[in-house]
């Protein structure tokens, strides 16, 4: 019994290894993973018109303060706050009624003062009374008359209106409060958001260094009355601005020119006092290289781009940029036109490695990302 039951695990045993060595050699000794699929651009060459990013910050075009014209205590506020409202609209109701009263007043005095006018006319002429006292009873008249313009103007001033259209703010003053009483109170501020200003600077240098280009004839003078804005989280605002004005003096203190753009908003998006950057076009550069910012990267060894050679592999190359020009790099050297470089896929490749390149598409909406990712492969030993 002991003989037969080893003989049968010994069989049982050398079925297996049989299984396994069949699998083995299914499998084949050269088997692996099949190459990571990445997008990449086939680089050519062109014009391009660099572009530069500058720091800005929005403002108002218009901005008027509502203060309180007369003396009085608040009533009621007669507008929402934030909301949108015409020119001419009321926005607060102070106690009018000491003002009611010096109207009153006042068209009373004209009313005497007019009477006696009146009567004086006939009597001057049968010299019933004198030129002189003639004289004093038309200049009671027209002070009578300032006097009655004088309450009427207070008796307005007693509901303040929005001296432009835009959007109000929170009120300043609440019901109850005494206003005007030594100055003009502050109430209320609107503003005018459509269209909107952006107000930006571009460092002194920079711009003569552009000058000097364009008149060497290394670039070419751009059309620089469009500009357009970044917003906070990288993407760009639909509506292209317009280039107001340059300053024609560098600012001392900080070697920089002040330039103003005018930016459609009709959506009420862009809100006094945000900071923005704006793209603006300095100049065209004929047959130049265009890489995608995504694609470019950066090592200890300075900036680098991963190409696909002719044996479908990936290789670190060191490239020098030239400018941007929009959402792309300008190149300066260690790339040709016709070359594939990798813009998509980049985290699934090291050096050397085979790799299935396809057409990458660009997608104009989203955010350009940061042209120097931390976790990137770094092209050590590649030099070219």
């Amino acid at each position: 019994m002991k003989k037969t039951a080893t003989l049968l695990l010994f069989g049982l045993l050398a079925a297996c290894g049989d299984g396994e060595k069949k699998g083995m050699s299914a499998a084949g000794p050269g088997a692996s993973m099949p190459p990571p699929e990445v997008e990449v651009i086939v680089l050519q060459a062109g014009s391009a018109t660099l572009t530069q990013d500058l720091p800005g910050r929005l403002s108002a075009i218009r901005s008027a303060q509502v203060r309180a014209r007369i003396e009085g205590v608040v009533e009621k506020r007669l507008f929402v706050e934030g909301s949108d409202i015409s020119a001419g609209t009321p926005l607060f109701q102070i106690d009018a009624r000491t003002y009611q009263a010096q109207a009153a007043a006042a068209e009373a005095d004209l009313a005497a003062a007019k009477a006696v006018f009146a009567r004086y006319a006939p009597l001057l002429e049968i010299k019933a009374v004198s030129q002189q006292e003639f004289d004093a009873a038309g200049a009671r008249f027209k002070q009578a008359e300032a006097a009655l313009a004088k309450a009427r103007l207070d008796l307005e001033n007693a509901v303040p209106p929005a001296p432009i259209s835009g959007r109000i703010g929170r009120a300043l003053v609440t019901e109850g409060a005494l206003v005007g009483r030594g100055e003009a109170t502050h109430l209320a501020t609107i503003e005018q958001l459509d269209p909107i200003y952006a107000n930006f600077t571009q460092p002194g240098a920079d711009l003569l260094r552009l000058r000097q280009a364009v008149k060497a004839g290394r670039l070419k003078q751009a059309n620089q009355t469009r500009v357009e804005l970044i917003l906070d989280d990288g993407s760009v605002f639909p509506q292209t601005g317009k280039l107001l004005f340059s300053d024609l003096a560098v600012d001392p203190s900080t070697g920089s020119v002040a330039l103003r753009a005018l930016f459609p908003n009709p959506g009420r998006e862009l809100l006094p006092g945000s900071f923005v950057r704006v793209r603006f076009p300095e100049a065209i550069a004929n047959e130049v290289i265009r890489l995608p910012l995504r694609a470019v990267q950066a090592g200890p060894e300075g900036q680098f781009v991963m190409v696909v050679d002719a044996e479908g592999k990936a290789v670190p190359r060191l490239v020098k940029t030239a400018g941007i020009s929009g959402s792309d790099f300008l190149v300066g050297g260690g790339v040709k036109a016709g070359e594939k470089v990798i813009v998509n896929g980049l985290q699934k490749t090291r050096p050397g490695m085979p790799v299935k390149a396809v057409p990458w598409t660009a997608v104009p909406t989203s955010p350009a990302p940061s042209a120097a990712p931390a976790a990137s492969p770094s092209p050590v030993g590649e030099k070219k």
